[in-house]
């Protein structure tokens, strides 16, 4: 390995490369590509996304971003496919066959089974006179000038453009279906935007410890009640109706103004009309109230009674902001 090498002249000229394959791409875009968009919009089927080598990691990639913007999609390796995968394609499907040369044997293979089967085939191809290109119905073009690799040998360049073509058929796919942010959280419960979209209050309320103390208890008994609940506030009620919280904000600064607080009562220190919130509302809106009130914690209530507490950090914690 030499010492002489510059890395970073290297990384910026390997950038520099992909991003002139992926501006290439723009004469790609053409009457083909919008025969592509329509045959998969008009499709009965699925899309069955193939390829073999590098080419079948960026086909499992358009499978992913394209069932996660509502067109329902699988993967089947080239290579498996003749060898018993070839079932998983139905007689409404439509076949993407990404593939550089268009010149293996697998797909070249694999093609005069899907022709003989009545399936669409779309190519996304690196060669438009290769074997794939002639035999498909629709040609993607994904020709590159050369990979970023100083050999021109390992697949980069050209394994860039197919996955930017394949994010752009996705992209317009999800346009023309009207696919709305609401859609996209349908298929990704688990992630922050799903949880922005659909997790309620009580959600996270429901594991928090819930602190209450009567409207006349002793100042002593309110430290403890904050202290041991871990919340950093309690509420405050009289005749089981919510009527004030004490936060330990308010404690440091009933301490400074009063040394001698250990006759008070819970009534000399609370805060009356506590912000609130139902527990049937999103987490996103329990969010936006403490920002804008700048605090930390709400009471939960339910049907009008106090149930509990939902602190900024169960927030945080689900990667909510």
């Amino acid at each position: 390995m030499s010492s002489t090498i510059d890395i970073k002249k290297v990384a910026l000229k390997a950038i520099d490369n992909e991003l002139s394959a992926i501006a290439g791409l723009m004469n790609s875009i053409n009457d083909d590509f919008e025969k592509a968009v329509n045959l998969i919009l008009e499709a009965k089927g699925r899309i069955v996304v193939t390829g073999i080598g590098k080419s079948a990691i960026i086909a499992q990639k358009i499978v992913a971003t394209l069932n996660s913007t509502g067109t329902a999609s699988i993967f089947m390796h080239a290579a498996d496919a003749i060898h018993g995968d070839l079932g998983l394609v139905r007689k409404n499907d439509v076949v993407i066959a990404v593939s550089k040369s268009g010149e293996t044997p697998e797909i070249k293979v694999l093609i005069p089974l899907l022709k003989g089967r009545r399936n669409k085939l779309i190519a996304l191809v690196g060669n438009t006179s290769s074997y794939l290109a002639k035999q498909s119905d629709v040609v993607l073009d994904a020709t590159v000038e050369k990979e970023a690799c100083p050999n021109n040998l390992a697949p980069t360049s050209s394994t860039t453009a197919q996955m930017v073509m394949g994010d752009a058929l996705a992209i317009c796919l999800l346009e023309m279906r009207g696919f709305t942010a609401s859609d996209f959280a349908k298929f990704h419960p688990g992630g922050a935007l799903g949880k922005k979209m659909f997790m309620r209050v009580s959600d996270l309320s429901i594991n928090n410890q819930v602190p209450f103390v009567d409207v006349d208890e002793n100042i002593s008994n309110v430290i403890i009640e904050i202290s041991s609940k871990m919340l950093g506030a309690t509420a405050v009620l009289k005749n089981e109706k919510l009527v004030g919280l004490i936060t330990d904000g308010d404690l440091r600064r009933m301490i400074q103004k009063q040394p001698d607080y250990i006759s008070l009562k819970a009534k000399d220190v609370m805060s009356t009309n506590p912000r609130t919130i139902d527990h049937d509302e999103l987490v996103v809106e329990a969010l936006s109230t403490m920002r804008e009130n700048n605090i930390t914690q709400l009471l939960v209530i339910r049907d009008g009674k106090y149930i509990g507490v939902i602190h900024l950090h169960d927030i945080l914690r689900e990667g909510i902001f």
